[in-house]
């Protein structure tokens, strides 16, 4: 079950009629202030895209395990109009290990990307994809995580035309990125952060 804005929901229900639907599971975790910078920019991408999938059978749904009184004030403060639900008190997150356990995370291991890692968040980014039948049978057909979801951010494909490309440094990957509204008025952002 999920937390919506129109109250409890199955998986089931977010298809919202069509055969397919893509979750992103975006990094907001229960207590959290704001989502995580990469996810955000990665959303940032999804409203426009919205109308197109719609109109081909495809439904996509944001996916948090933050209760939805913690997701709406910073979905509001981004100005998304994507659907964004919670998974607060579900295993899906758990179920998809886009979430950490209590154990994972007291052994400082985790299992992320169909490996055992090195612990680095409560909450990892991840795609999950599924199908529904004319049965209404439903299947996982497809999950990435980590920089997988890199197909799904249209400014990359920007970035990688031009002369100098992403320019993000090993071992930093995403560092530059910030919330859209945290970004200098001169289109600048200080390398410092």
């Amino acid at each position: 079950m999920f937390d919506t804005p129109q109250g409890k929901k199955t998986l089931a229900d977010l298809f919202d009629g069509r055969s397919q639907l893509i979750i992103y599971h975006f990094m907001l975790g229960p207590g959290w202030k704001e989502g995580c910078d990469a996810c955000s920019f990665l959303a940032d991408h999804v409203d426009g895209a919205l109308v197109h999938l719609e109109h081909h059978d495809v439904s996509l749904v944001v996916v948090s395990r933050a209760p939805l009184p913690e997701i709406a004030p910073f979905k509001k403060r981004m100005s998304w109009r994507f659907r964004w639900v919670s998974s607060f008190g579900s295993d899906f997150n758990f179920d998809y290990r886009v979430s950490a356990t209590k154990d994972e995370m007291a052994k400082d291991k985790m299992y992320y990307n169909y490996e055992l890692r090195d612990f680095a968040s409560e909450e990892m980014p991840g795609i999950s994809v599924f199908y529904k039948d004319k049965t209404g049978d439903i299947f996982h057909t497809y999950s990435s995580y980590g920089r997988g979801g890199d197909l799904l951010i249209g400014t990359y494909n920007y970035l990688d035309l031009a002369p100098l490309g992403r320019q993000e440094e090993k071992g930093h990957g995403m560092d530059w990125v910030r919330h859209h509204d945290k970004y200098a008025e001169d289109g600048f952002v200080d390398p410092t952060g």
